[in-house]
């Protein structure tokens, strides 16, 4: 999310800072006076389809590069009968800065022509942009793409393309752009280990287009569309859903049917498998395609995909050409999705402490931008700019690195360890640095009609359902269907920074299930939070192109995508994971047929077990920093 010069973007929606409306007028009248604005231009794709288009920039003669964000969002200036003013003073942000700031609606979005698809538009159209923008006479040839969330995520496969003119680009929250890269087959964040993120749903009936919507005649004049925007906007206004309750509708595919929601491309999507032919078409980028851009890029703890977004930056390092790879950089802050700005001195992450996470991202993104749009490096900002900027919490510091993760990392394996009773908070599950030498299996009944409910978690967009960040876990740890596995309280503090790896020996008494993980630091108080999660639908074990089920009794190994954090455990405190079968909402029911899941009703319940001996060794990787304490480390960049 962006500061006050900028748009303000979370969970796909717009936010407004009460007592600005005041200074609207204001703004509108400065921007006017330095810019010319042109709104409703009608800029055509190749197809012949025209997309929605609004240009601010710098009045005068002089060429000007531009800074470039393309939406699904409403941007009209009219809204609710009254100026607004977001798109304005981001506008006039850039423009006193000596920029053209131009702000685009997606295919088939308000008054853009064309059929929208989430996930699934042409890449061509965000090329066709950039190529119509770099030819006009106010722009000297350069452009940077902007944004968060849903205006990042089409970044990455137009970056792909490598437009000559497409010199930068800033995303920020684009989890919702990565299809497959490395052991994430994410798929825009539709799947996480093959079970559904249900963060979608609810997004898509508030976003998503009916299949018949109003629109205007193709005819139409510029000077009618700006007129008919001060009355029409197109946009939907639909009920307001308790997604707390809402998710929960079974079969999954009729969600927000039952709700009356829009008629659109969840009905299509849901029934696709992480692997289906259509993931492979349109927007989304994948690790065998090529990358032609600098980037700078930004995620977030609490985010909903903190592991594949650094897989993917990791991934363009390693594969792109010289003069791209060594020009990618990474800022981790310990914020919900988008929230970047909202930290504070006191940043509070649902309900922990994180201490002062600010940046000043006004200076890194106008920096970035004057250096490969401008050829401008006032002060030496590249120079002086880390690879990585990572915050550790727990220590409550930004730190510096040179790759990700940080040099210096050591794995380090805990095992599972019990008596056979690791059960709830009060079961005796061990984390231990040997592996048992008997296998006393852990048991557990998993019931897809009673799930383990989310609380708290790196999520977005799922409504009132899950409230994102870091929660006392400790109540939610009563519960028997959750397996619980703690170190002893350590002796000296460790920082863990980078991938965890986790490694189950499972079996269960029906065709296909799940397992999710959760990593957690306990304080001395006994306060468990919650740091991130992941999860496997076990029939893809082998991999995301074949379905393998389960013979009962049979013990499995399954490796989990690996999880993400960068977090300071201090003397004293314990660590620990969470096993269940069920993360609710977070990530859809398996009902352990062995069926679609998304077209059932009816589920069984599955009794699960989690092994761990010398012969089935269940454990966890933590990448541990030696020799790093918060004295002597702060600010220090590791090379």
């Amino acid at each position: 999310m962006k500061k006050m010069c900028f748009l303000f973007f979370f969970a796909g929606f717009f936010f407004y800072t009460p007592g600005l409306q005041a200074q609207d007028d204001d703004v509108l009248k400065e921007l006017q006076e330095i810019a010319v604005i042109d709104q409703k231009i009608m800029m055509p794709m190749r197809d012949g389809i025209r997309l929605a288009t609004d240009i601010y920039r710098p009045k005068g003669d002089k060429k000007v590069p531009v800074i470039f964000s393309k939406t699904p969002y409403n941007f009209n200036s009219w809204r609710d009968g009254e100026l607004n003013t977001r798109t304005y003073r981001a506008a006039l942000a850039a423009v006193k800065k000596g920029y053209a700031y131009v702000v685009q609606n997606e295919r088939g979005r308000y008054f853009s022509e064309g059929k929208w698809d989430i996930l699934g538009p042409p890449t061509t159209d965000g090329y066709d942009a950039i190529d119509w923008m770099s030819k006009q006479p106010w722009c000297n040839g350069k452009v940077a793409t902007y944004g968060c969330s849903s205006t990042a995520e089409w970044q990455m496969a137009v970056a792909a393309l490598d437009h000559p003119a497409h010199a930068a680009m800033i995303p920020m929250g684009y989890g919702a752009g990565v299809g497959r890269v490395g052991e994430f087959y994410e798929q825009g964040n539709w799947y996480r280990g093959g079970a559904v993120q249900m963060l979608f749903i609810a997004w898509l009936y508030g976003v998503q287009n009916d299949e018949i919507r109003p629109s205007f005649p193709k005819d139409a004049t510029q000077e009618q569309l700006i007129r008919a925007a001060r009355s029409f906007d197109l946009g939907a206004e639909r009920p307001r859903v308790d997604w707390s309750v809402g998710l929960s509708h079974l079969p999954a595919q009729d969600i927000i049917k039952n709700v009356k929601g829009p008629v659109g491309v969840f009905e299509d999507m849901i029934r696709r498998k992480p692997n289906d032919p259509k993931w492979y078409k349109g927007g989304l980028y994948h690790d065998d395609m090529p990358f032609g851009v600098p980037s700078f890029w930004f995620v977030s703890w609490y985010d909903v995909a903190a592991s594949p977004n650094l897989a993917l930056y990791n991934h363009v390092r390693e594969n792109g050409a010289a003069d791209v790879k060594d020009n990618q950089y990474l800022v981790i802050a310990p914020t919900l999705h988008c929230r970047y700005t909202r930290a504070t001195e006191n940043t509070i992450v649902g309900e922990r402490s994180v201490g002062d996470a600010r940046l000043n991202y006004d200076s890194l993104f106008y920096g970035w931008y004057d250096h490969w749009l401008k050829g401008e490096d006032n002060n030496g900002f590249l120079q002086n700019l880390p690879k990585v900027h990572y915050y550790t919490m727990g220590s409550n510091e930004w730190q510096t690195a040179e790759t990700w993760p940080p040099p210096g990392v050591e794995s380090t394996t805990f095992y599972l360890n019990s008596n056979g009773n690791a059960n709830s908070l009060f079961g005796d599950g061990k984390l231990t640095t040997e592996p048992p030498k008997k296998d006393m299996p852990d048991a557990y009944t998993y019931d897809p009609h009673n799930p383990v409910p989310s609380y708290g978690g790196n999520v977005c967009c799922t409504g009132n359902a899950v409230q994102g960040g870091a929660f006392d876990q400790s109540e939610m740890e009563t519960r028997n269907d959750i397996l619980v596995y703690t170190s002893e309280p350590l002796e000296e503090g460790v920082e863990v920074s980078g991938f965890i790896e986790t490694t189950l020996y499972v079996s269960t008494d029906v065709k296909d299930t799940d397992f999710t993980i959760k990593i957690i630091d306990v304080d001395e108080e006994g306060r468990a939070y919650n740091l991130d999660e992941t999860i496997l639908r076990a029939r893809y074990r082998e991999g995301y192109d074949k379905e393998v089920f389960m013979e009962k009794g049979e013990v499995y190994k399954l490796d989990l995508s690996p999880m993400s954090t960068s977090n300071y455990f201090a003397k004293g405190h314990r660590i620990r994971i969470e096993v269940a079968s069920s993360n609710f909402p977070r990530f859809d029911r398996n009902l352990n047929t062995g069926g679609n899941n998304f077209d059932e009703s009816k589920g069984i319940k599955a009794h699960n077990k989690i092994h761990h001996s010398e012969k089935y060794p269940s454990k966890i990787t933590l990448p541990i920093v030696k020799g790093y304490s918060p004295e002597a480390n702060k600010t220090k960049e590791r090379k």
